[in-house]
Protein backbone atom coordinates (compact mmCIF):
# COMPACT_ATOMS: atom_id res chain seq x y z
CA UNK A 1 0.00 0.00 0.00
CA UNK A 2 1.11 3.58 -0.92
CA UNK A 3 1.91 5.52 2.16
CA UNK A 4 2.07 9.37 2.05
CA UNK A 5 4.97 10.59 4.54
CA UNK A 6 3.08 12.56 7.61
CA UNK A 7 3.37 16.36 7.79
CA UNK A 8 1.89 19.81 8.91
CA UNK A 9 2.38 23.37 7.82
CA UNK A 10 0.98 25.90 10.68
CA UNK A 11 0.84 29.33 10.67
CA UNK A 12 2.05 31.25 13.70
CA UNK A 13 0.08 32.62 16.38
CA UNK A 14 -1.18 35.64 14.89
CA UNK A 15 -0.33 35.22 11.36
CA UNK A 16 -1.19 33.10 8.08
CA UNK A 17 -0.30 30.00 5.85
CA UNK A 18 1.47 31.14 2.39
CA UNK A 19 -0.31 29.11 -0.40
CA UNK A 20 3.42 28.43 -1.14
CA UNK A 21 3.84 27.03 2.40
CA UNK A 22 1.06 24.46 1.14
CA UNK A 23 1.98 24.04 -2.04
CA UNK A 24 5.13 22.59 -0.89
CA UNK A 25 4.46 20.74 1.76
CA UNK A 26 2.06 19.24 -0.95
CA UNK A 27 4.74 18.26 -3.53
CA UNK A 28 7.29 17.05 -0.91
CA UNK A 29 4.40 14.62 0.33
CA UNK A 30 3.45 13.34 -3.41
CA UNK A 31 6.98 13.54 -5.15
CA UNK A 32 8.36 10.32 -3.64
CA UNK A 33 5.08 8.29 -4.45
CA UNK A 34 4.35 9.99 -7.72
CA UNK A 35 5.96 7.22 -10.29
CA UNK A 36 4.08 4.40 -7.94
CA UNK A 37 0.40 6.15 -9.05
CA UNK A 38 -1.78 5.22 -11.82
CA UNK A 39 -5.40 6.24 -10.55
CA UNK A 40 -6.12 8.44 -7.53
CA UNK A 41 -9.41 9.51 -6.33
CA UNK A 42 -10.05 13.10 -4.27
CA UNK A 43 -12.86 13.29 -1.75
CA UNK A 44 -13.30 17.21 -0.77
CA UNK A 45 -16.10 18.71 0.48
CA UNK A 46 -19.17 20.24 -1.00
CA UNK A 47 -19.96 23.77 -1.72
CA UNK A 48 -20.93 24.32 1.61
CA UNK A 49 -17.42 23.95 2.63
CA UNK A 50 -16.37 26.52 -0.25
CA UNK A 51 -13.73 28.03 2.79
CA UNK A 52 -12.20 25.22 3.85
CA UNK A 53 -9.55 26.32 1.27
CA UNK A 54 -9.94 22.71 -0.05
CA UNK A 55 -11.13 23.62 -3.59
CA UNK A 56 -7.84 25.01 -4.37
CA UNK A 57 -5.87 22.17 -2.46
CA UNK A 58 -7.82 19.62 -4.99
CA UNK A 59 -7.15 21.80 -8.07
CA UNK A 60 -3.32 21.72 -7.12
CA UNK A 61 -3.15 18.04 -6.99
CA UNK A 62 -5.25 17.55 -10.02
CA UNK A 63 -2.72 19.33 -12.08
CA UNK A 64 -0.41 18.06 -10.37
CA UNK A 65 -0.93 14.34 -11.47
CA UNK A 66 -2.99 15.00 -14.20
CA UNK A 67 -0.36 13.99 -16.48
CA UNK A 68 1.20 10.98 -14.57
CA UNK A 69 -2.01 9.10 -13.86
CA UNK A 70 -6.39 9.11 -13.89
CA UNK A 71 -6.91 11.90 -11.26
CA UNK A 72 -10.99 11.43 -10.34
CA UNK A 73 -13.04 13.42 -7.70
CA UNK A 74 -15.90 12.86 -5.60
CA UNK A 75 -17.57 15.33 -3.37
CA UNK A 76 -18.40 14.08 -0.35
CA UNK A 77 -21.96 15.64 -0.48
CA UNK A 78 -23.45 13.28 2.66
CA UNK A 79 -27.41 13.95 2.61
CA UNK A 80 -26.60 17.52 0.44
CA UNK A 81 -27.54 18.10 -3.42
CA UNK A 82 -25.01 17.72 -5.94
CA UNK A 83 -23.23 20.62 -7.14
CA UNK A 84 -24.04 22.44 -9.95
CA UNK A 85 -21.12 23.46 -13.26
CA UNK A 86 -21.12 26.96 -11.94
CA UNK A 87 -20.71 26.16 -8.15
CA UNK A 88 -17.85 23.31 -9.10
CA UNK A 89 -16.27 25.95 -11.35
CA UNK A 90 -15.78 28.11 -8.23
CA UNK A 91 -14.94 25.91 -5.96
CA UNK A 92 -12.84 24.15 -8.08
CA UNK A 93 -11.23 25.97 -10.63
CA UNK A 94 -10.53 24.47 -14.17
CA UNK A 95 -10.76 20.82 -13.18
CA UNK A 96 -12.61 19.05 -16.30
CA UNK A 97 -16.20 18.36 -15.23
CA UNK A 98 -16.08 15.09 -16.46
CA UNK A 99 -13.72 13.83 -13.69
CA UNK A 100 -16.56 14.28 -10.95
CA UNK A 101 -18.66 12.25 -9.81
CA UNK A 102 -21.70 12.21 -7.93
CA UNK A 103 -22.10 10.46 -4.51
CA UNK A 104 -25.84 9.07 -3.88
CA UNK A 105 -26.20 8.14 -0.30
CA UNK A 106 -29.44 6.28 -0.84
CA UNK A 107 -28.15 4.14 -3.81
CA UNK A 108 -24.39 4.04 -4.31
CA UNK A 109 -23.14 2.30 -0.81
CA UNK A 110 -22.11 -0.70 0.01
CA UNK A 111 -21.58 -1.98 3.56
CA UNK A 112 -18.34 -2.92 4.85
CA UNK A 113 -18.71 -3.80 8.34
CA UNK A 114 -20.94 -3.79 11.74
CA UNK A 115 -20.04 -1.30 14.67
CA UNK A 116 -21.37 -3.32 17.45
CA UNK A 117 -24.37 -2.64 19.49
CA UNK A 118 -22.43 -3.05 22.40
CA UNK A 119 -19.49 -0.68 21.60
CA UNK A 120 -22.74 2.09 20.76
CA UNK A 121 -24.25 1.37 23.82
CA UNK A 122 -20.76 1.82 26.02
CA UNK A 123 -20.10 5.36 24.28
CA UNK A 124 -23.33 6.28 23.97
CA UNK A 125 -23.76 5.85 28.38
CA UNK A 126 -27.05 3.75 27.06
CA UNK A 127 -28.64 6.18 25.03
CA UNK A 128 -28.31 3.61 21.93
CA UNK A 129 -27.51 -0.12 21.82
CA UNK A 130 -28.23 -1.26 18.20
CA UNK A 131 -25.55 -2.32 15.86
CA UNK A 132 -24.79 0.11 13.12
CA UNK A 133 -23.99 -0.61 9.77
CA UNK A 134 -20.74 1.07 7.56
CA UNK A 135 -21.52 1.81 4.90
CA UNK A 136 -19.45 3.72 1.87
CA UNK A 137 -19.59 4.59 -1.63
CA UNK A 138 -18.57 1.43 -3.65
CA UNK A 139 -15.85 3.75 -5.84
CA UNK A 140 -13.37 3.75 -2.48
CA UNK A 141 -13.15 0.01 -2.91
CA UNK A 142 -12.34 -0.03 -6.38
CA UNK A 143 -8.69 -0.52 -7.56
CA UNK A 144 -6.90 3.37 -6.64
CA UNK A 145 -3.52 3.49 -5.84
CA UNK A 146 -4.15 6.69 -3.69
CA UNK A 147 -7.32 8.24 -1.29
CA UNK A 148 -6.89 11.61 -0.75
CA UNK A 149 -9.92 12.72 1.77
CA UNK A 150 -9.17 16.75 1.76
CA UNK A 151 -11.54 18.85 4.33
CA UNK A 152 -11.92 21.09 7.31
CA UNK A 153 -11.67 20.96 10.41
CA UNK A 154 -14.39 22.98 12.41
CA UNK A 155 -16.80 22.59 15.26
CA UNK A 156 -19.27 20.30 14.29
CA UNK A 157 -22.74 19.64 15.84
CA UNK A 158 -22.97 15.53 15.27
CA UNK A 159 -19.59 14.63 15.81
CA UNK A 160 -17.93 17.49 17.94
CA UNK A 161 -15.48 18.79 15.43
CA UNK A 162 -15.79 17.79 11.21
CA UNK A 163 -13.63 15.99 9.06
CA UNK A 164 -11.29 12.75 9.11
CA UNK A 165 -13.35 9.70 9.14
CA UNK A 166 -16.88 11.82 8.69
CA UNK A 167 -15.91 12.75 5.49
CA UNK A 168 -15.65 8.78 4.94
CA UNK A 169 -18.65 7.83 7.10
CA UNK A 170 -21.25 10.83 6.38
CA UNK A 171 -19.59 12.52 3.73
CA UNK A 172 -19.60 9.40 1.24
CA UNK A 173 -21.42 6.90 3.56
CA UNK A 174 -24.78 5.69 3.15
CA UNK A 175 -27.99 6.18 4.89
CA UNK A 176 -27.63 3.74 7.79
CA UNK A 177 -24.80 5.04 9.03
CA UNK A 178 -25.89 8.99 8.75
CA UNK A 179 -29.30 8.45 10.41
CA UNK A 180 -27.35 6.33 13.66
CA UNK A 181 -24.63 8.76 13.69
CA UNK A 182 -26.99 12.10 13.72
CA UNK A 183 -29.38 10.68 15.71
CA UNK A 184 -26.83 9.28 18.20
CA UNK A 185 -25.40 12.75 18.00
CA UNK A 186 -28.48 14.46 18.77
CA UNK A 187 -29.87 12.35 21.78
CA UNK A 188 -26.58 12.47 23.16
CA UNK A 189 -26.86 16.70 23.08
CA UNK A 190 -25.02 18.33 21.04
CA UNK A 191 -24.03 20.96 23.66
CA UNK A 192 -22.25 18.12 25.08
CA UNK A 193 -20.56 17.88 21.96
CA UNK A 194 -19.86 20.82 19.46
CA UNK A 195 -16.30 21.69 19.83
CA UNK A 196 -14.46 18.86 21.25
CA UNK A 197 -13.14 15.57 19.94
CA UNK A 198 -14.02 12.18 21.12
CA UNK A 199 -17.76 12.21 21.35
CA UNK A 200 -19.76 9.33 21.03
CA UNK A 201 -20.15 9.65 17.52
CA UNK A 202 -16.71 10.41 17.05
CA UNK A 203 -15.76 7.29 19.29
CA UNK A 204 -18.15 5.30 16.36
CA UNK A 205 -15.85 6.45 13.39
CA UNK A 206 -13.06 5.99 15.46
CA UNK A 207 -13.79 2.13 15.71
CA UNK A 208 -15.43 1.51 11.94
CA UNK A 209 -12.22 3.50 10.41
CA UNK A 210 -9.60 1.20 12.60
CA UNK A 211 -11.79 -2.06 11.64
CA UNK A 212 -13.12 -1.77 8.44
CA UNK A 213 -10.82 1.13 6.85
CA UNK A 214 -7.57 0.14 7.41
CA UNK A 215 -7.02 -1.74 3.99
CA UNK A 216 -7.21 1.40 2.27
CA UNK A 217 -5.06 3.86 0.83
CA UNK A 218 -6.67 6.58 2.48
CA UNK A 219 -5.00 9.90 3.77
CA UNK A 220 -6.00 12.58 5.18
CA UNK A 221 -5.62 16.26 4.43
CA UNK A 222 -7.01 18.38 6.83
CA UNK A 223 -7.40 22.20 7.12
CA UNK A 224 -7.93 25.23 9.69
CA UNK A 225 -9.25 27.72 8.23
CA UNK A 226 -11.43 31.06 8.56
CA UNK A 227 -12.88 33.62 6.05
CA UNK A 228 -12.18 37.22 5.66
CA UNK A 229 -14.10 39.60 3.15
CA UNK A 230 -14.65 36.49 1.12
CA UNK A 231 -11.46 35.21 0.98
CA UNK A 232 -10.10 31.83 2.51
CA UNK A 233 -7.44 32.66 5.14
CA UNK A 234 -5.23 29.09 6.03
CA UNK A 235 -3.79 28.93 9.69
CA UNK A 236 -2.89 25.06 9.24
CA UNK A 237 -2.98 22.02 7.13
CA UNK A 238 -2.50 18.62 8.19
CA UNK A 239 -1.69 15.87 5.85
CA UNK A 240 -1.45 11.84 7.64
CA UNK A 241 -3.28 8.36 7.91
CA UNK A 242 -3.06 8.64 11.97
CA UNK A 243 -5.87 10.25 14.18
CA UNK A 244 -2.64 12.27 15.90
CA UNK A 245 -2.71 14.05 12.36
CA UNK A 246 -6.42 15.19 13.51
CA UNK A 247 -5.98 15.74 16.92
CA UNK A 248 -3.10 18.37 15.88
CA UNK A 249 -5.33 20.03 13.57
CA UNK A 250 -8.59 19.87 16.44
CA UNK A 251 -6.30 21.54 18.72
CA UNK A 252 -5.63 24.42 16.56
CA UNK A 253 -8.91 24.90 15.51
CA UNK A 254 -10.80 24.99 18.70
CA UNK A 255 -7.85 28.36 19.27
CA UNK A 256 -8.78 29.69 15.63
CA UNK A 257 -12.95 28.84 15.40
CA UNK A 258 -13.59 28.25 19.31
CA UNK A 259 -15.35 31.88 20.47
CA UNK A 260 -16.05 31.84 24.07
CA UNK A 261 -17.87 34.77 25.80
CA UNK A 262 -17.72 35.98 28.93
CA UNK A 263 -21.74 36.55 28.82
CA UNK A 264 -24.42 35.27 26.50
CA UNK A 265 -25.59 37.31 23.63
CA UNK A 266 -29.29 39.03 23.70
CA UNK A 267 -29.81 39.44 20.54
CA UNK A 268 -27.12 37.79 17.47
CA UNK A 269 -27.77 38.42 13.90
CA UNK A 270 -26.20 35.65 11.30
CA UNK A 271 -26.19 36.10 7.65
CA UNK A 272 -26.59 32.99 5.10
CA UNK A 273 -24.49 33.92 2.18
CA UNK A 274 -27.06 33.15 -0.92
CA UNK A 275 -25.01 30.96 -2.49
CA UNK A 276 -24.47 28.73 -0.10
CA UNK A 277 -27.27 28.28 2.16
CA UNK A 278 -30.57 27.73 0.36
CA UNK A 279 -32.33 25.42 2.91
CA UNK A 280 -32.85 25.45 6.53
CA UNK A 281 -31.03 21.97 6.20
CA UNK A 282 -27.78 24.15 6.20
CA UNK A 283 -28.95 27.44 7.19
CA UNK A 284 -29.47 26.05 10.54
CA UNK A 285 -25.58 26.23 11.06
CA UNK A 286 -27.01 29.68 12.24
CA UNK A 287 -28.68 27.69 15.23
CA UNK A 288 -26.60 25.39 15.86
CA UNK A 289 -23.40 27.29 16.27
CA UNK A 290 -24.55 30.20 18.22
CA UNK A 291 -27.58 28.71 20.40
CA UNK A 292 -24.17 28.27 23.56
CA UNK A 293 -24.01 31.79 22.97
CA UNK A 294 -27.53 33.11 23.27
CA UNK A 295 -29.10 33.79 27.28
CA UNK A 296 -32.90 32.46 27.80
CA UNK A 297 -35.08 34.79 26.17
CA UNK A 298 -32.87 35.91 23.90
CA UNK A 299 -33.44 36.21 19.73
CA UNK A 300 -31.68 34.86 16.90
CA UNK A 301 -32.40 36.74 13.61
CA UNK A 302 -31.28 34.65 10.77
CA UNK A 303 -31.01 36.74 7.45
CA UNK A 304 -31.57 34.17 4.63
CA UNK A 305 -31.68 35.45 1.04
CA UNK A 306 -31.12 32.26 -0.87
CA UNK A 307 -33.04 29.79 1.63
CA UNK A 308 -35.91 28.56 -0.85
CA UNK A 309 -36.75 25.47 0.91
CA UNK A 310 -35.97 23.20 4.17
CA UNK A 311 -34.75 19.62 3.13
CA UNK A 312 -31.72 19.57 1.15
CA UNK A 313 -34.06 16.46 -1.02
CA UNK A 314 -37.61 15.74 -1.78
CA UNK A 315 -38.02 13.16 1.46
CA UNK A 316 -36.23 15.49 3.96
CA UNK A 317 -37.99 18.42 3.17
CA UNK A 318 -41.96 16.79 3.25
CA UNK A 319 -40.72 15.66 6.81
CA UNK A 320 -39.51 18.86 8.01
CA UNK A 321 -43.00 20.65 6.69
CA UNK A 322 -44.46 17.83 8.09
CA UNK A 323 -43.36 17.84 12.25
CA UNK A 324 -41.36 21.22 11.98
CA UNK A 325 -38.56 22.16 14.98
CA UNK A 326 -41.14 21.30 17.68
CA UNK A 327 -38.07 20.82 20.03
CA UNK A 328 -36.06 18.05 21.49
CA UNK A 329 -38.42 16.21 23.63
CA UNK A 330 -40.95 15.99 21.14
CA UNK A 331 -38.64 14.86 18.47
CA UNK A 332 -37.49 11.90 20.59
CA UNK A 333 -41.04 10.66 20.93
CA UNK A 334 -42.26 11.15 17.50
CA UNK A 335 -38.64 9.32 16.51
CA UNK A 336 -39.97 5.94 18.47
CA UNK A 337 -43.94 6.78 17.43
CA UNK A 338 -43.74 7.75 13.50
CA UNK A 339 -42.55 5.13 11.29
CA UNK A 340 -41.32 7.59 8.62
CA UNK A 341 -38.90 9.26 10.90
CA UNK A 342 -37.92 5.48 11.93
CA UNK A 343 -36.69 5.07 8.53
CA UNK A 344 -35.38 8.62 8.59
CA UNK A 345 -33.53 9.16 11.77
CA UNK A 346 -31.01 11.83 10.34
CA UNK A 347 -33.85 13.73 9.62
CA UNK A 348 -35.20 13.62 13.06
CA UNK A 349 -31.91 14.92 14.07
CA UNK A 350 -31.47 17.67 12.23
CA UNK A 351 -35.29 18.89 13.67
CA UNK A 352 -33.82 18.16 17.33
CA UNK A 353 -30.74 20.55 15.97
CA UNK A 354 -32.68 23.45 14.60
CA UNK A 355 -34.98 23.56 17.96
CA UNK A 356 -34.70 26.10 20.59
CA UNK A 357 -36.65 24.35 23.18
CA UNK A 358 -38.29 27.35 24.05
CA UNK A 359 -34.70 29.00 25.29
CA UNK A 360 -34.82 31.84 23.10
CA UNK A 361 -36.75 33.01 19.49
CA UNK A 362 -35.63 32.35 16.30
CA UNK A 363 -36.89 34.52 13.55
CA UNK A 364 -36.15 33.42 9.49
CA UNK A 365 -35.63 36.37 7.40
CA UNK A 366 -36.36 35.28 3.51
CA UNK A 367 -37.72 36.21 0.21
CA UNK A 368 -38.05 32.67 -1.02
CA UNK A 369 -40.35 30.96 1.57
CA UNK A 370 -43.48 32.92 2.51
CA UNK A 371 -44.69 34.10 6.20
CA UNK A 372 -47.09 30.72 6.14
CA UNK A 373 -44.27 28.19 5.28
CA UNK A 374 -42.00 29.65 8.26
CA UNK A 375 -44.54 29.38 10.89
CA UNK A 376 -45.86 26.52 10.42
CA UNK A 377 -42.13 24.90 11.32
CA UNK A 378 -42.13 27.14 14.53
CA UNK A 379 -40.21 29.43 13.69
CA UNK A 380 -40.94 33.66 13.58
CA UNK A 381 -40.99 34.83 10.35
CA UNK A 382 -39.67 38.61 8.96
CA UNK A 383 -39.48 39.76 5.30
CA UNK A 384 -35.93 39.69 4.29
CA UNK A 385 -36.56 43.43 3.11
CA UNK A 386 -37.84 44.60 6.09
CA UNK A 387 -35.14 42.84 8.22
CA UNK A 388 -32.50 44.83 5.81
CA UNK A 389 -33.88 47.95 7.36
CA UNK A 390 -33.53 47.28 11.05
CA UNK A 391 -29.91 45.07 10.29
CA UNK A 392 -28.15 46.12 7.16
CA UNK A 393 -25.34 43.83 6.94
CA UNK A 394 -23.57 46.03 4.71
CA UNK A 395 -22.72 48.28 7.58
CA UNK A 396 -22.11 45.65 10.19
CA UNK A 397 -18.96 44.34 11.37
CA UNK A 398 -18.72 40.69 12.88
CA UNK A 399 -18.67 41.07 16.72
CA UNK A 400 -20.73 43.76 18.55
CA UNK A 401 -22.57 46.33 17.19
CA UNK A 402 -24.56 49.12 18.20
CA UNK A 403 -27.41 50.10 15.88
CA UNK A 404 -28.87 53.57 15.13
CA UNK A 405 -31.90 53.07 17.84
CA UNK A 406 -29.32 52.25 20.51
CA UNK A 407 -29.68 48.31 20.73
CA UNK A 408 -26.34 45.67 20.79
CA UNK A 409 -26.26 42.95 18.54
CA UNK A 410 -23.73 40.45 17.93
CA UNK A 411 -23.59 39.57 14.21
CA UNK A 412 -21.54 37.26 12.22
CA UNK A 413 -21.19 36.62 8.74
CA UNK A 414 -20.87 33.04 8.57
CA UNK A 415 -21.96 30.68 10.96
CA UNK A 416 -20.00 27.47 9.11
CA UNK A 417 -16.42 28.34 9.95
CA UNK A 418 -17.04 28.73 13.97
CA UNK A 419 -18.55 28.13 17.08
CA UNK A 420 -19.66 30.30 19.79
CA UNK A 421 -20.56 30.02 23.35
CA UNK A 422 -20.48 31.04 27.08
CA UNK A 423 -17.42 30.70 28.94
CA UNK A 424 -19.50 28.64 31.10
CA UNK A 425 -20.15 25.33 28.97
CA UNK A 426 -16.19 25.03 28.55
Amino acid sequence: MITLQTSQCQALPGQLLAWEDIRQMLQNALAPVKPQLKKVLLLPPDYTRYYSGAGAIANWIYHDLEHTCQVDIMPALGTHLPMSDEELTSMYGDIPKDRFFVHNWRTEVVQVGMVPGQFVKEVSEGLMDEDIPVMVNRRLLEDYDLILSIGQVVPHEVVGMANHSKNIFVGCGGAQMINASHILGAFYGMERIMGKDFSPVRKVFDYAQEHFLSNLPLHYIMTVTTECQGKTQYHGVFLGRERQSFEQAVALAQQTNLTLVDKPFDKVVVYLDEQEFKSTWLGNKAVYRTRMAIKDGGELIILAPGVDKFGEDAENDKLIRKYGYCGRLKIVELCHTQEDLKQNLSAGAHLIHGSCDGRFTITYCTQHLTQQEVESVHYQYMPYAEALQQYPKDQLKDGYNTLPNGEEIFYISNPALGLWADKSRF
